[in-house]
């Protein structure tokens, strides 16, 4: 099992050194009034998130971890290169499923895997997008293994979420414990809000100058919405609904106090389905009749693009190193989990012969739904998802159980080693950026590789240090 902080004997390792000692030093009871601190005052900012079934309907806290974790320079410019280059050929992959097909006819991913695929949108085909970039805002999720080696687990395109927790992280210890920063040099991670609005920005339609930006969300109830609201008076753009926008004469406009405002750039966090009830769901009402048409005449830019979920599919993810060799003539930097997919016969037999060793997940799930941990599921549970499987073994791809690192963590009886991951965040105008850092996630409960905040999982501070 690799730690994050400690290497054998509990030496720490030496860009945790500092932090070792200053927990040395720390009262306990001074480190438990500081958590409650924190639980206060995310309370009163309104950092919650709902959960989607939950019967009660209440809007939680994501727990939070006042242990930070450390990345050197050196391995931050590792997977900063490495997410450039994946976000990249994403890009290109998506620009050419939609334009001449070439990695289709090539063969290098099945014709039918892409043309047949649920997220793919016809209404894309032939359609130019500024600067070709489909994947504006991109989160990859980076775990290490127990060799302490970096693996991309998984790309998340449509409406990835999580930096207004990355950022209020950093806040939170910046105001908790002002003496840590003093003890590094910690690399910010606040303008990622002006990074986010240059990239949307520069997306605007061609001729327009000074374009206008809002966020889309469906509203109040939905689980994100603390992060729309958080990421719109951040960068100091309007957060509009559906109803606070409607198209005349081939372009988008909003309500506003003096009449009415042209929109130029819709950052959007609603769904493919649900974005215009005449192309899509006719029974949708948090979409905008009529924004298809003029997304399609060029007039508006919407991030992320529409018919980007065939590239973050879990059944596509095993191809993205093909994509990079096959588009951008390079190795891969990062390297992919191996992958299993069950709608391969012979990787279907594997995986069901395998299923107690064996992590298998939804292709279209999220949120630490709709999957099996072999080893920490009961033989019950084993056999009935083997019945799911059997019964529709497209919908799933299988990996193996990686024992994903550590870093020491808060829990009821103490600091005790919890797994953890990291998605830091991609954006892309004319170029790819990133903030140093992201929002690392990590697993409450002892043993448990689940690290989604659905799932009880909390969140920790990401430091690069320069």
């Amino acid at each position: 099992m690799y730690d994050e902080m400690y290497q054998a004997k509990s030496e720490a390792r030496s860009h945790y050194s500092a932090l070792a000692r200053w927990l040395e030093s720390m009262p306990p009871n001074v480190v438990e009034e500081k958590r409650r601190e924190a639980d206060l005052l995310f309370h009163r900012v309104g950092i919650t998130f709902a959960v989607y079934g939950d019967e009660q309907g209440a809007e939680r806290l994501i727990p939070f971890d006042t242990i930070p974790r450390i990345i050197p320079q050196s391995e931050w410019t590792l997977l900063e290169n490495g997410l450039r280059q994946r976000v990249t050929a994403l890009n290109r992959f998506l620009h050419d499923i939609y334009h001449g097909q070439d990695i289709l006819r090539a063969g290098v991913i099945a014709a039918e895997h892409v043309l047949t695929h649920e997220a793919f949108q016809v209404s894309m085909i032939g359609l130019d997008l500024p600067n070709d970039v489909y994947c504006h805002v991109t989160g990859i999720d980076i775990v290490r293994d127990g060799d302490g080696e970096y693996y991309v687990l998984e790309d998340n395109l449509r409406t990835p979420s999580g930096v207004s927790y990355m950022l209020e992280n950093r806040r939170m210890m910046m105001r908790l414990f002002p003496e840590l920063f003093q003890l590094y040099n910690v690399r910010p991670v606040e303008h990622y809000p002006q990074l986010l609005l240059e990239a949307l920005r520069a997306s605007a339609p061609r001729g327009v100058r000074d374009p206008i930006v809002v966020v889309l969300t469906p509203g109040q109830y939905n689980s994100a919405y603390f992060e729309h609201a958080f990421l719109a008076q951040q960068m100091g753009v309007e957060l509009v609904e559906a109803v606070d926008l409607f198209v005349k004469d081939a372009q988008i406009y909003m309500h506003a106090t003096s009449g009415h405002q042209r929109v130029d750039v819709i950052y959007r966090r609603i769904d493919d389905p649900y974005l215009d009830p005449l192309a899509f769901r006719p029974d949708s009402m948090l979409g905008v009749p009529g924004l298809l048409a003029v997304y399609r005449a060029g007039n508006v830019a919407i991030a992320n693009a529409l018919g980007t979920g065939v590239a973050d599919d879990k059944s596509t993810y095993p191809y993205v190193p093909e994509m990079i060799r096959f588009y951008l003539g390079e190795e891969p930097i990062l390297r992919n989990v191996p992958t299993w997919q069950l709608r391969k016969p012979e990787d279907l037999r594997y995986a069901l012969d395998h299923l107690p060793e064996l992590v298998v997940k939804e292709v279209q799930g999220s949120g630490g739904y709709g999957m099996l941990v072999g080893p920490a599921a009961t033989r019950a549970e084993i056999e009935a998802f083997r019945e799911r499987i059997r019964n529709n073994p497209a919908n799933y791809i299988a990996q193996p159980t990686l024992a994903l690192s550590t870093c020491p963590t808060f829990v009821e009886k103490g600091i005790a080693p919890r797994h953890l991951d990291l998605r830091p965040f991609v954006l892309c105008g004319r170029e790819c950026k990133l903030v140093p850092g992201g929002l690392t996630r990590v697993a409450l409960t002892e043993g448990s590789l689940v690290v989604n905040s659905s799932q009880g999982g909390g969140t920790k501070d990401t430091w690069v240090i320069a």
